[in-house]
């Protein structure tokens, strides 16, 4: 099947080049970002990021008409590529928007020893950088009596920024924004998005009082400031940890929305990718009721449609390897394919083939052990040595589940590991068993099982069930250690892994 060329001038010259088929592909770099999309959404080109995102339920309730939302989820979750779309669709909608970073907020409240005097501080820090930045992003030029008035202010801003833009002819403003400026005039709406909190997180109390005083201050910011609409975007252990360890954000909870996926909805995602890459036109809603093996003919201009390996995995549709493989995230795709897709090339292939996956797999296992430990080091030191330690043994090696375990299994595969030194918490707290096993589970290394009557497979996530790994209850699940892993865990039997591996059966 030729596809149509895409509407990218440099994809379109890169598929071009004599002795390639019309609709053929050569997976230059160019065409694998064009394909997959980066890994991250403010390293992609906007245009082309709303072009292929696909929103879920998920979108509608962050964009939602409420003040406050916190919305928490793993990384590579797609928080950032939630917030990107959202400021550009309320750009479009004539609405003051604003992106604050970390690197904007590192001196503000760094004393955690009073905590009301930690939320005074980000409330007093955050009224001055909100003013500034709306003032900046509608362009006001910044001279001594402007930058006085955004430093002296510490009240309401909607009415600061309303009595400030009044007289915005004493400020040069680019007549480009006069539209959101009449837009926040008539309607006194300015939406905040805040992103990439858990940079530099490191677990610590001190981390966690700072983090527990932003939200209570951004809670009395909305709420002494009606049109005033705050976004927050968080990593869930980052939220787990702040919401255990202080009682008093009990009252954000309700403003919490946990972003997750499902593997259909991922799938979707992939397809979207691929025919907006190609000029198709398409409806989300369309996609989203079709069912796996009718969404599957859309990979087959980019990849062979089975996978032609041995054991559980022979000839079995790709889509099921590729939903297998990554943990309910999107970047896990994105990387996923991209490994594929750069073996297709150098192999010079016009489709990603099985030999083109295999090759990859290890590469890829490797780099989500790494990712992991580097994430969640900051609240588990020996994170290392705990995820490396589940390894099977020579005796696992030699069963069909290896990589399996029943609540008591794990705890003894976990009081084997402990055997070798105690593990500690970044607070200093010493870790037991079932919270090492409870932490596993947090980050996604261990997913909940349940083998149903008709041998279909459930997988559970710490984001569809946070309280099934319990330090006092057995819900009765198994548990596994994720596929994406056991490649870099036991890289002496690669082999094994597709006799043993069952895949997934949540399309």
């Amino acid at each position: 099947m030729n596809a149509p060329r895409p509407s990218n001038p440099a994809i379109a010259r890169a598929i071009s080049k004599p002795g390639v088929k019309s609709g053929g592909l050569r997976f230059s770099e160019v065409e694998i970002q064009g394909l997959f999309g980066h890994e991250a959404a403010e390293d992609e080109i906007p245009k082309r990021l709303q072009d292929y995102y696909f929103k879920t339920d998920t979108f509608d309730e962050f964009q939602s008409d409420v003040p406050l939302r916190l919305v928490v989820g793993h990384k590579g979750i797609g928080k950032s590529a939630l917030i990107q779309i959202a400021m550009l669709e309320n750009k479009k909608s004539g609405i003051l928007s604003i992106l604050i970073k970390p690197d904007d907020i590192a001196d503000i409240a760094t004393d955690t020893t009073d905590h009301l005097r930690t939320v005074r501080l980000w409330k007093d820090g955050l009224i001055r950088i909100i003013s500034s930045r709306a003032l900046e992003g509608v362009g006001a030029v910044f001279g001594d009596e402007l930058a006085g008035r955004v430093a002296s202010t510490s009240g309401n801003i909607i009415s600061f920024l309303r009595e400030t833009l009044k007289t915005k002819d004493k400020y040069d403003l680019k007549p480009v924004n006069e539209g959101i400026i009449d837009s926040f005039l008539k309607t006194g709406q300015i939406s905040v998005f805040i992103d990439d909190l858990d940079r530099g997180w490191k677990g610590r109390q001190e981390d966690i009082t700072r983090i527990s005083a932003l939200l209570n201050a951004t809670r009395d910011l909305v709420n002494e400031n009606r049109g005033l609409k705050i976004r927050i975007s968080l990593r869930s252990d980052v939220y787990y940890l702040v919401r255990t360890s202080d009682e008093s954000t009990d009252k954000i909870e309700g403003s919490v929305m946990w972003l997750s996926w499902t593997n259909h909805e991922i799938f979707v995602l992939l397809v979207k990718r691929i025919e907006t890459f190609f000029s198709r036109a398409i409806v989300d809603d369309s996609l989203l009721d079709l069912n796996a093996n009718r969404l599957a003919r859309y990979l087959d201009p980019v990849m062979m449609p089975k996978f032609e390996g041995a054991g559980l995995w022979q000839d079995a549709p790709i889509h099921k390897v590729l939903m297998s493989l990554i943990r309910k995230r999107p970047r896990d795709l994105v990387k996923l394919c991209t490994l594929a897709a750069r073996s297709a090339r150098k192999n010079k292939n016009s489709l990603i083939a099985t030999k083109d996956f295999q090759s990859v797999f290890s590469e890829y296992s490797q780099g989500r052990i790494r990712d992991t430990i580097n994430e969640y080091r900051s609240e588990l030191p020996e994170i290392e040595r705990l995820i490396l330690g589940m390894k099977p043994s020579k005796k696992e090696k030699k069963t069909s589940e290896g990589y399996l375990y029943d609540t008591a299994a794990l705890l003894k595969k976990i009081d084997n590991i402990v055997a070798g030194g105690d593990f500690y918490f970044a607070s200093g707290k010493k870790a037991t068993k079932k919270e090492l096993a409870a932490f596993m589970y947090k980050i996604n290394f261990l997913t909940a099982r349940r083998d149903r009557d008709n041998q279909k497979i459930a997988r559970s996530y710490f984001e569809e069930n946070r309280y099934l790994s319990n330090e006092f209850v057995d819900f009765g699940f198994d548990w596994e250690v994720h596929p994406a892993y056991r490649w870099a865990l036991q890289p002496d039997n690669l082999e094994s892994i597709f006799e043993t591996l069952a895949l997934s059966d949540d399309d």
